[in-house]
């Protein structure tokens, strides 16, 4: 009988990506495959996240978990791959005995080859998706080139490497043949696509290209950067339908002295500057951003500059994360001077602000039509978004409708509204 292997996923949606990489390949070679089953199996694999403190901590409480499931005899091996592993893998070895493997990031062929499997045989291994079939991650680039003081993402996946063009389309036309409606592009920065691979960014191309593939209904842009933004993105993502009005991108913060000190190569004039010409560039556009709080060295001068900056910018989603310092980064050596209660707090005074403005515009929706695709069903209600909304960190549309499809598009009015959801039925 063949072997059944449970993949757990941890962190971001590039993990997510990975894990179904190694998920393909397995399944390829005649391994039964489960993503975060519940059911019985032969082996484990633990994708880790280390991007930051919280992150690490549920890593290793998850490695914990399945090592104490292990000894117990519920299953027969234990791997850890990701980044926590790509990081601390030295340590992780001395600690943690009951781990039967610990792999980089990139270490598909050894996980292979560990399971008796030649990782060099030339297979068809197509991505296995364990997201609903009308939506998927595609993932532009891998690594990082930026420097920022607080971020180890590129000590662990190292520089920036762009997807061909070619290779990019090819697996869109895949997706869409599985279903697929939506794509969502992914990377740890969209912008400075193609810089190493055509010597410029052809981020703006590539949304062409992808636009152009019959069966895509919807694209995605997540995680842009700020600084050295790509202009010409706006014009495309304005002039064709299919690219949604969204765009993910973690400005961090606005106070000239902490964006300095993080190396985020832009300064609070022109940040403010780039959310405007996206505003104007792109009417309605909905931008989601995330904002550091508690970074070594935040006066309270700072922070009501980024709590004023945000009351005025009024973004559609806002997320916010207090600093923990990282080995290895510039910051790991500043004083970690703001105490951790202040850190909370202020994380809390801006969510609460940020929670304000997302109900006054979520109630400017009421009345309004909009088309939504439907993610699922829970009980007697299906969920769904609009083309504002990305699945799993953002507003869901409720509908007490359950004959609706899962992956079809409608149109919704919405009827009612609260901080984070829309309220809608069937036009």
């Amino acid at each position: 009988m063949a072997k059944k292997v449970n993949i757990i996923t941890l962190g971001c949606s590039k993990n997510l990506v990975d894990s179904e990489n190694l998920l393909g390949s397995l399944k390829a070679r005649g391994m039964e495959v489960m993503h975060e089953s519940n059911d019985a199996a032969d082996y484990v694999i633990i994708n880790t996240c280390g991007f930051i403190g919280d992150a690490k901590e549920e890593s290793i409480d998850t490695i914990l978990r399945y090592a104490q499931a292990k000894k117990e005899g519920r299953f027969e091996k234990l791997f850890v791959t990701g980044c926590l592993s790509q990081r601390y893998a030295t340590h992780l070895k001395d600690e943690i005995h009951e781990v039967d493997g610990f792999y980089g990031t990139e270490d598909i062929p050894a996980i292979l080859n560990d399971l008796g499997f030649d990782p060099k045989k030339d297979l068809i291994a197509d991505r296995f998706l364990t997201t609903p079939s009308h939506y998927a991650y595609l993932k532009i680039s891998e690594g990082c080139d930026r420097k920022c003081s607080f971020c180890a993402i590129p000590l662990i996946r190292g520089k920036h490497k762009s997807r061909s063009m070619e290779s990019l389309v090819s697996e869109a036309e895949y997706l869409v043949s599985q279903g697929v409606k939506e794509l969502i592009l992914i990377a740890q920065d969209l912008n400075w696509y193609g810089k190493d691979l055509y010597k410029e960014q052809k981020l703006a191309d590539l949304l062409e290209k992808l636009s152009d593939v019959k069966g895509v209904e919807w694209i995605r842009l997540h995680y842009a950067y700020p600084a050295s933004f790509p202009v010409k993105v706006l014009d495309v993502m304005r002039e064709r339908d299919i690219i949604c009005n969204y765009l993910d991108i973690p400005l961090q913060h606005i106070s000239d002295t902490v964006l300095k000190s993080m190396k985020r190569s832009i300064n609070g004039h022109d940040t403010r500057k780039l959310v405007e010409e996206m505003r104007r560039s792109v009417p309605g556009v909905a931008l989601r951003t995330t904002m550091l709080v508690g970074y070594p060295g935040e006066t309270d001068d700072d922070f009501r500059e980024l709590l004023q900056f945000v009351k005025e910018s009024r973004f559609e989603r806002l997320g916010v994360f207090t600093y923990s310092a990282e080995e290895g980064t510039s910051s790991f050596d500043l004083p970690d001077d703001v105490p951790e209660e202040l850190k909370q707090e202020r994380m809390e005074e801006l969510l609460a602000v940020q929670q304000q403005i997302s109900l006054e515009l979520n109630e400017a929706k009421l009345g309004k039509v909009f088309k939504v695709i439907i993610d699922g069903i829970e009980g007697d209600i299906m969920t769904g978004r609009t083309e504002y909304d990305s699945p799993e960190v953002d507003n869901e549309v409720i509908i007490r409708d359950t004959s609706l499809k899962q992956g079809a598009f409608y149109d919704i009015k919405v009827v009612s509204a609260s901080e984070f959801d829309l309220f809608g039925e069937k036009v």
